[in-house]
């Protein structure tokens, strides 16, 4: 999805699963808390429904409405964590399994030799 949009451009927007049916509305956008990027809109489902989080990426933005590239059941079915609190790095794992999507962990630190113990020194 395109990273330059405002966040609060997307709230009130219908949302649309991969085969044109109407999700909802979104009600929320969350951040990623390390790149402040859009990474998860929760959508009103109905109203007397949950909100459903589902991922911005690899969703599109067409002509003023959210396109999400997944089934409406499947949707519907993403775990509930209820809306307006933070998403624990733990919580955002369990949404992205469910949509089957890749989570990369962020690769391991290079092992270097960055100093030498004291008492160590070569003379």
């Amino acid at each position: 999805m395109q990273t330059d949009i405002d966040p609060r451009n997307l709230i009130g927007r219908k949302a649309f699963d991969r085969n044109g049916t109407k999700i909802g509305t979104i009600d929320e956008v969350y951040l990623d808390d390390a790149t402040g990027v859009p990474e998860w809109a929760a959508i009103r489902t109905g109203l007397f429904s949950r909100d459903a989080f589902v991922p911005l990426e690899p969703s599109e933005l067409i002509e003023g409405a959210l396109r999400v590239p997944f089934e409406r059941a499947l949707i519907k079915d993403a775990p509930d964590f209820g809306v307006g609190r933070h998403l624990s790095p733990e919580q955002e794992l369990q949404l992205y399994h469910h949509y089957g999507l890749d989570v990369t962990s962020p690769s391991p630190l290079p092992d270097r030799d960055f100093g030498k113990l004291a008492g160590t020194e070569e003379t």
